[in-house]
């Protein structure tokens, strides 16, 4: 039987996969050349899988197929909310299906969606917009589904318990030195997040299923954005309701990330960053590097007398948002996020960087999202707003989870 477009593309993206995992599996074991040939061979699969993607394009809109055809139940579903939009009504979304819409890995949830929020074929065919990618941290975060919690408390282990030794002739008929562990808490309480974003009123002559699906991808995006951005920095009130990994702390006021101060993005700068994280006795430990684009394009621009890089920068095939800097043996995977400001380019004391396991940030869903559709806010203009609004929330669950790097001086 002759492949489809859509086997083949599904093929291809199979073996880009796999190429990718291989290559994860020789940069964590230090075989950076390895690693690097086979990033090579996955990106170089990258102009194939964008072909079958054109050709399903063109033949969903000659063909009318779109995307698979959805069940009887989530076809209704999506009509009716359609109507209720189209009629001035508000729907909501369970925290489940902002989860699943969001690409998140939500704890409880069974499923993991990927890729919707891409354009869908059928509505991206008549309304095509300029989409620049969001920060993957939303990806890599701890999430849960707190629906109908009012706040939650998340218990943290500061100081560990330490073993006392001693001569038994000694301690023989003594009380022995108490070390107790110290515990704190992290508190996660929910926040507002609203999105507004503006569509043609034309948007509403595609069928139901289409222009429901297109407003919710658009609705969906735009929480995707301020979520990450509200991952990095909070949200900048004196007393958060809704902490950042740069503005974390614990119920006593105390920060659970760790500064370091650094001179400039110079050679050897990430020394400083990378061993300040975790314990005494590891590197690493499943950390990453967030930090904006110019402050990337600055690293990767760093040369020694002879002009080589004093780094070399490998992007993720599969993903242009993240990748990893190479300085010898040490790898140092990254996630750009634009919501951060720069160190490079005065960006000063206001910037940063963070480094470390993204899973030690946990973000909370309070409750479903709702969405509603506006016509007179830019009647003149022709175009309908489309409002939704949620509550999430989050803080660091782990003390010292997250080292955050400014610069000196700024």
């Amino acid at each position: 039987m002759k492949e489809t477009t859509r086997q083949k593309y599904m093929d291809a993206m199979s073996r880009r996969a796999e190429l990718i995992q291989k290559a994860d599996d020789a940069f964590s074991v230090g075989d950076v050349d390895e690693g690097k040939n086979l990033t090579a061979q996955a990106a170089a699969l990258n102009p194939e899988i964008e072909g079958y993607q054109a050709l399903m394009v063109q033949e969903d809109k000659f063909a009318g197929q779109g995307k698979p055809p959805m069940g009887r139940e989530e076809q209704e579903k999506a009509e009716d909310r359609a109507e209720t939009l189209k009629k001035g009504g508000r729907i909501t979304f369970s925290a489940e299906e902002v989860g699943k819409a969001l690409g998140l890995r939500v704890m409880g949830s069974t499923t993991l969606a990927t890729g919707t929020l891409a354009e869908p074929t059928r509505v991206g065919t008549t309304i095509r917009e300029t989409i620049g990618p969001v920060s993957s941290i939303v990806d890599q975060v701890y999430v849960q589904d707190l629906t109908g919690c009012q706040a939650i408390l998340e218990p943290i282990l500061t100081a560990e318990m330490e073993a006392q030794v001693g001569k038994v002739a000694t301690l023989a008929g003594t009380a022995r030195t108490v070390s107790d562990p110290t515990f704190s808490a992290a508190k996660i309480s929910p926040y507002e997040a609203n999105v507004t974003s503006f569509v043609d009123r034309n948007l509403s002559r595609l069928t139901p299923v289409a222009y429901e699906e297109k407003i919710r991808s658009l609705a969906m995006r735009s929480l995707r954005r301020k979520v990450a951005s509200l991952i990095y920095n909070g949200d900048g009130q004196a007393t958060p309701d809704m902490f950042g990994i740069r503005t974390a702390k614990d119920v006593g006021g105390n920060a659970l990330f760790k500064t370091v101060t650094v001179s400039s993005i110079s050679a050897g700068f990430l020394d400083a960053i990378v061993y300040a994280y975790g314990s005494d006795e590891e590197v690493g430990g499943n950390a990453r590097l967030f930090l904006n684009k110019a402050d990337l394009q600055a690293i990767g621009s760093l040369r020694n007398s002879d002009g080589d890089r004093y780094y070399e920068i490998v992007p993720d095939p599969a993903n242009a948002n993240t990748g990893r800097i190479l300085d010898g043996g040490l790898i140092v995977p990254y996630t750009i996020g634009s919501a951060l400001t720069a160190l490079s380019g005065g960006g000063g004391s206001s910037g940063a960087m963070l480094y470390g396991d993204p899973m030690n940030y946990e973000l909370g869903l309070f409750g479903p999202y709702s969405i509603r559709i506006d016509e007179s806010v830019k009647a003149v203009e022709r175009m309908n707003a489309i409002l939704g609004d949620v509550f999430i929330g989050g803080n660091l669950i782990v003390n010292d989870g997250f080292i955050v790097a400014t610069m000196a001086g700024g």
